[in-house]
Parts: structure tokens; sequence; C-alpha cells
């Protein structure tokens, strides 16, 4: 977790519409729904090094699980591997040496890929702000996008069999306009869960109070 200034203070009690810190704080176990979303994840988000990137602004960053990392190590060299493989066929047993070209590619590519791997999943985080989610990843190509609450349609937690083995997830944020639709990976089980329902509520409440 990263922490910046603190939040500009909630609005007053007369305000019909409550941040994401009163539902979090309403909410059963309130303490326990905190820690959820940064048990076993990255302490520090990595930023560029450059003068002119998107800064990270005021309020409380949450990561992803460290977890991510390892299954995407290995859902990579799997990928890998079958490229090798295909080529060691079409080049060796059919005699089409062309074969090695386009493979050797494909292999670069993928070698950069796990090389810069550790580095993208450190970029990823998200801010629960008191009107929208800020989602932000990226060091050489940033991106940062906000998703109001009351926008929000539909929260979806998706995780195949590698990913149930590590015990992580991706929550994916589905709006009306599919440009600012956002999808968290690498989530812990728990962490999807609590974010899931955290922002339920609060999207209910906002469309409410429209």
């Amino acid at each position: 977790m990263t922490t910046s200034p603190d939040l500009p203070h909630p609005p007053s009690p007369d305000s019909a519409s409550p941040t994401t810190t009163d539902a979090l704080e309403t909410a059963p176990d309130a303490a326990g729904a905190a820690t959820a979303l940064d048990a076993g994840t990255y302490d520090t988000i990595l930023e560029p090094r450059g003068a002119g990137r998107l800064p990270l602004g005021d309020g409380v960053w949450h990561q992803i699980s460290r977890n991510y990392v390892i299954v995407q190590l290995i859902s990579t060299v799997a990928f890998l591997a079958l490229i090798v493989a295909v080529a060691l066929v079409v080049g060796l047993v059919l005699h089409q040496p062309w074969v090695w070209i386009p493979a050797g590619v494909v292999a670069v590519i993928t070698l950069w890929t796990l090389a810069i791997l550790p580095r993208q999943a450190r970029s990823i985080g998200y801010q629960l702000r008191e009107d929208d989610l800020v989602f932000r990843r990226g060091i050489l190509w940033q991106r940062m996008v906000a998703v109001p609450y009351g926008r929000m349609q539909l929260v979806d937690i998706t995780h195949g069999p590698l990913d149930r083995g590590f015990g992580i997830a991706q929550l994916k944020l589905v709006t009306a306009a599919a440009a600012t639709g956002v999808t968290i990976p690498g989530l812990t089980q728990a962490a999807a869960e609590q974010l899931r329902d955290t922002l339920i509520a609060v999207a209910e409440t906002r469309r409410t109070g429209l």
C-alpha cells in the first residue's frame, strides 16, 4: 500500500452522498476489510523517473498481489515452450527452415516481456476516492483512468485454474462508456471480493442519489 497526503475532509453530515471511506467504516468488520485490500501486496508503487510522469496525487494507493508475477511467469514460460516445440517440429521434422525467423522474433519479445514483468506489476495500483475509483499502470506507457461510482454498471470477478492455485483474481469494472472500463489484475481473492462488495454498495448509493 502506498500512502500519500490525506484526502480532503469528507462532506458534512448533511450531504446526500456518502464517501467510500464511510462505506468501509459502516461495513461489518471494517478493520478486516481495510486489511484485506493490502494483505500480500507490494508496498510501494513504482513510478517513471521522468519529470513528465503522471503524478500519483493524494490519498492511499492499493496494489496487487505479489503472486501475480508468479502466475504471469508460469503462463509466459509455458507459451514460450509451446512456441519452441512448434518451431522444432516444423523446422527439424518438416524441414521448413523459415520457421526460425518468426519463432525467434516471438521468443525475443516473450523474453523481453519476462524481463520487465516485475516492474510492470509494481506500477499497477488503484485508489478509492470520494467520487470515483482511480486505476493506474505502466512505466513506459502510463495509463491512469478514473471510474465514477455512479457510472458503474457491472463489477465482475474472474480467475482461471492457475489464478485459483495462487489465490488471485481479476476484477473488471464495466461502465456505459467502454473507454472508461477498467480491469484490475492480480488482486488477492479476499481483496477482489471486498472491493466488489464495497464498489457495489457505493455505486447503488450514488445512483439512488442521482
